[in-house]
């Protein structure tokens, strides 16, 4: 082989000029280099097999002289001439035989197949380079395209046919004979197009992606012209398709992407459009049947089987809705979602006001409520709506006869059903798609126009439509349309049969009660649409707010035919992007915002929240919701105290002894003394001035990268405040001490005295506070330090530490605002594990569950030192609403086993965690203690990964789960749910966090090569 390669490298000298460096590449047929030149420039050597027709890579280069040509923005290789100013020598190869050469640049990226994630928008920017490039190709000519039987020509893919018999399986069999029943149905429309030069073969191995620093990906490379012929461009569109729906999580929405991005660069006519989803489906039929004659002829190679795998999983994948897709790619192209689309919407405008009154009486006074995610409350848990709420929706608006909006998100559809995916934060069907009219049950019901009974049956499952009609109608040209009526009444289905005329104005049906309209609030939903194609089964009546471009299309408000409107049933959530230019305008610019793309929040429920759309998120993040957003029982709590009185400490009250009771229980005896404050800052603020006026000194001894609040002196203990850039600095009474972290610190995990040698470093700081004047006040800790990268401390640093503060007359503070009130699982409070004693505890934010509420407790002789006859008053801290909040807060944790939970959630967390530290090298350390849960991520140097960790974070949020970052340098992904998270929420940040890791990491350019990656495949990429 090092022969080969010298030849070559010598043969590129004589006739290119070029000293390099040559690399073999893989290909099926003919002998490929990569080209390392001493110019620093990559470029691939491409030496064809012998006996390769002249023309056949005549074809190729010629063609990439007319793309750079007519298009030279687009990414294809330029490919160099010789020294005789030629582009194809033929050279005689080092046993004589001639074959022919040539040299072309070698484009950056990796391989679309190896590249991720495979975004809808990286998608998109590939659907407008294959249009782009198709349309530069339009008068391109070339004796070459013309190709005879050529098996990867779509046009001719007939042929497969005569060999479905060479899979074994009769379901397979059967699978592809009906692609083929399909494809025959539409040959005369594609002969009918005008053929032209296409690429032939987009395919995932002959994509190249590349993402500069800091930039999302895009198209680099479209490569490998092999396969080039003459067919109609739709077939080019189609091959591209084949291979982006492979694996996709999202198939339909990945094609409507391409697609899109194709009409942008080369609009398509609705006839093509039409065409796609069956050439897409034919082209996948020829790669399994090529690839199952392949294996016949080479049994001994099983990759020619494997390589099916995909293709087999999508073509039968039974959530795939083709009858859909053409509305789908119609909508994507900007076209009428059907050929009778517009002429059906001007009928329906033009005769608003002229329909039957569907209710016997105009409907534009009547009023109309909301059950969005932002106005409304049903119900109590999104994920599950009982009946006895069902029936009772909407009571609010103190009126049986109101109307629903179109276009609502709404929470009612709770069920599994509506999910999109295996999780409670997947994708979920959320926006209803009709117009309610909610009116006593028996009220009947009018048709507003004529039509003929599509179908009628009772659909009596949990909080379905109950009785159901659709009524066919047309528009004078003959074009069909659809209404559908439901939660009726079933004796619909022993009046009305299919094919039955219904008037005009007739009277057809009633509206059921809860116990026969599957259990709602009597009211008809009433929704129009254009087709029922991939809709016959299961009529959608809700649709996912990520779709509603096409959900919009083909069920179009229905206002018209109720003589309303459009305005009225429209819904408009909150605008989104309004917020943000409000909070840009009148907030601080340095209050920010998670996310390059910020998420904007409207309900929450437990350990999970909802956007202005409805769309779920998992919370792993928020600690301040400690036992559960929305938790019915301080709803109650706070409802029950707000209806009574809610007033300071200055008055006797039960719930502010009580409150104190309860913590107090949970802490050890020495700790007697209550402090109630409204935050954590005003309790660490409180606890310096206890420290102080207790030992009379000044200073403090705190670890680097700490938080403790936002105050004058709390910033000033905070060096993750005071010591970034635009800081006030380090104050002169304030030590710091290297934070105890035994992954990245000084002393190691292999270090069995590292707990003593961290401790052993706050004895300089105290003798530099002493030496300035300042004395020791304290020490003032996180007890495992959160923003410093959720370090776990040694066991046995915190009592070395605490003795040697108490030995230099200070007091020791034990910040539990992150770790407290059962978090740990295994520990109440974090000291605990620690085996120290803390003169100080503190507590904020968890305690009160989003309600504001901080609380100091400590000894009574440091208590007696603070007491020197000035008040020490805070408003609200004390409150009784506060107290009463805070106390139940702790009931909560104790009656619903959240501490237990928060031990077994934890554990199968770190098991899943220490796992994919094993698998995944960008993931340097992984350490916590029940929900306390601290990821590092590193690059290959082993430095910070803060901008992998940055990718990651943003990309769980694309996963639907929110999670935070912090330490040093940003490089820690921070996993702290509420306490009531479940296994399968814990499976799901697992599963995502791995999918997103598989993401990451560096990659060089790859080469291309000649091989058919459409039937076998090379790796070479």
């Amino acid at each position: 082989m090092n022969d080969i390669i010298a030849f070559w490298a010598n043969a590129l000298r004589q006739n290119w000029g070029l000293d390099a460096r040559l690399t073999r590449l893989d290909g099926e047929y003919d002998l490929n280099f990569l080209v390392r030149a001493t110019n620093g420039q990559d470029y691939v050597l491409k030496v064809m097999r012998p006996g390769c027709e002249a023309e056949l890579v005549d074809l190729q280069v010629k063609a990439l002289e007319h793309i750079a040509s007519e298009a030279p923005g687009l990414p294809f290789p330029t490919v160099f001439p010789d020294l005789q100013r030629g582009y194809l020598p033929r050279i005689e190869d080092h046993e004589g035989v001639p074959r022919l050469v040539w040299l072309l640049e070698c484009l950056p990226g990796q391989c679309y197949a190896k590249s991720a994630p495979k975004s809808e928008e990286l998608i998109l920017k590939l659907g407008r380079v294959l249009g782009a490039t198709d349309r530069a190709l339009e008068r391109f000519t070339h004796e070459g395209l013309a190709r005879g039987d050529f098996k990867w020509n779509l046009t001719q893919a007939g042929w497969i046919e005569q060999h479905l018999d060479t899979v074994s399986s009769p379901a397979r069999q059967a699978v592809l004979a009906e692609i083929c029943s399909e494809f025959n149905a539409i040959s005369d429309k594609l002969a009918g197009l005008p053929s032209q030069a296409i690429h032939n073969d987009a395919n995932d191995y002959n994509v190249l992606v590349e993402a500069e620093p800091g930039q999302r990906p895009g198209v680099s490379g479209l490569i490998d012209l092999g396969d080039m012929c003459a067919a109609p461009r739709v077939c080019d569109l189609a091959i591209a398709g084949a291979y982006i729906v492979l694996d996709h999580p999202q198939p339909e929405r990945a094609l409507a992407a391409l697609v899109r991005g194709y009409q942008a660069a080369n609009p398509l006519r609705a006839d093509e459009v039409e065409l796609i989803w069956p050439l897409l489906r034919m082209r996948l039929a020829v790669s399994v049947v090529n690839s199952t004659l392949m294996a016949l002829e080479n049994p001994d190679d099983p990759y020619v089987t494997i390589s099916q795998a995909p293709a087999w999983r999508f073509l039968e994948d039974q959530s795939v809705n083709g009858g859909l897709m053409p509305a789908r790619l119609r909508v994507a192209c900007s076209l009428p979602v059907t050929d009778g689309a517009e002429r059906i919407h001007a009928y329906l405008s033009a005769h608003r006001g002229q329909f039957a009154e569907m209710f016997g009486q105009g409907l534009k006074d009547v009023p109309i409520g909301s059950l969005s995610v932002e106005n409304s409350v049903w119900p109590q848990n999104p994920f599950h709506m009982p009946l006895a709420e069902a029936a009772r929706v909407g009571e609010e608006y103190g009126t049986d006869f109101w109307l629903g909006y179109y276009n609502e998100p709404r929470l009612i559809y709770a069920e599994p059903g509506f999910r999109k995916g295996p999780w409670k934060a997947s994708d979920r069907r959320t926006v209803h798609l009709a117009v309610d009219v909610f009116a006593p049950a028996g009220t009947v019901l009018n048709a507003p126009i004529s039509g003929r009974v599509e179908a009628v049956e009772n659909r009596d499952s949990h909080l379905d439509y109950g009785g159901v009609v659709i009524l066919h109608h047309e528009t004078p040209q003959g074009d069909p349309f659809y209404t559908l009526y439901g939660h009726l009444d079933p004796e619909v289905c022993d009046r009305l049969n299919p094919g039955d005329p219904v008037a005009q104005g007739a009277a057809f049906a009633r509206l059921g009660d809860v116990t026969q309209n599957g259990g709602w609030a009597p009211h008809v939903h009433f929704q129009l649409a254009l087709t029922t194609n991939g809709m016959r089964a299961n009529w959608p009546g809700v649709g996912d707010p990520d779709e509603l471009e096409l959900w919009h299309a083909v069920c179009p408000n229905p206002a018209a035919l109720l003589n309303l409107p459009d305005d009225k049933v429209f819904y408009r959530p909150t605008d989104k992007q309004a917020i943000l230019q409000g909070r840009q305008d009148h907030f601080g610019g340095n209050l920010s915002l998670t996310y390059d793309d910020p998420v904007m929040l409207v309900r929450g429920w437990k350990h999970h929240l909802f956007d202005e759309w409805g769309r779920p998120y998992l919370d792993a993040y928020n600690n301040v919701p400690h036992v559960g957003h929305a938790h019915p029982r301080i709803q109650a709590v706070a409802a029950d105290q707000l209806k009574r009185m809610n007033s300071n400490t200055r008055y006797l009250h039960p719930a502010q002894t009580a409150f104190a009771d309860k913590v107090l229980s949970k802490l050890p005896d020495h700790l007697e003394v209550c402090f109630f404050v409204n935050s954590g800052t005003e309790a660490n603020e409180l606890a310096l001035r206890l420290a102080r006026a207790h030992t009379g000194a000044k200073g403090i001894v705190t670890p680097d990268h700490g938080y403790h609040g936002n105050t004058n002196a709390a910033v000033a203990i905070s060096a993750y405040k005071f010591n970034k850039p635009g800081g006030v600095g380090q104050a002169d009474w304030v030590e710091l001490v290297e934070v105890a972290d035994d992954y990245r610190g000084s002393f190691r995990r292999d270090d069995p005295d590292r707990a003593q040698k961290f401790a052993d470093l706050v004895d300089p700081a105290i003798a530099a506070l002493q030496d300035k004047g300042q004395g020791v006040a304290g020490f003032i800790a996180e007890t495992f330090p959160s923003v410093g990268g959720q370090i776990i401390p040694p066991k046995g640093y915190l009592p070395a530490v605490y003795d040697k503060i108490r030995a230099a007359g200070g007091v020791c503070i034990a910040d539990e605002v992150q770790t407290g009130l059962g978090r740990l699982g295994e520990y109440y409070f974090g000291f605990e594990h620690q085996g120290a004693l803390p003169d100080i505890v503190v507590m904020g934010k968890p305690i009160g569950n989003g309600h504001p509420l901080g609380l100091l407790v400590t000894t009574k002789e440091i208590a007696r030192s603070f007491d020197n006859g000035i008040e020490f008053f805070s408003t609200f801290g004390g409150s009784t609403l506060s107290c009463r909040i805070g106390k139940e807060v702790l009931d909560i944790v104790d009656d619903e086993g959240l501490q237990d939970n928060a031990r077994l959630m934890g554990d199968r967390l770190m098991t899943g965690l220490r796992q994919i530290e094993t698998d995944f090298g960008s993931v340097g350390d992984v350490r916590g203690m029940g929900l306390f849960v601290g990821v590092e991520l590193i690059n290959p140097d082993g430095s910070e990964g803060r901008e992998i960790c940055q990718y990651v974070k943003n990309r769980m949020r694309d996963h639907r789960i929110l999670i935070g970052s912090e330490g040093p340098k940003d490089s820690i992904l921070k996993i702290r749910p509420p306490l009531t998270i479940e296994a399968e929420d814990v499976d799901m940040i697992l599963w995502a966090l791995r999918d997103v890791l598989a993401e990451v990491g560096d990659y060089s350019p790859p080469p291309s090569c000649d091989h058919d990656h459409h039937h076998a495949g090379c790796g070479c990429c």
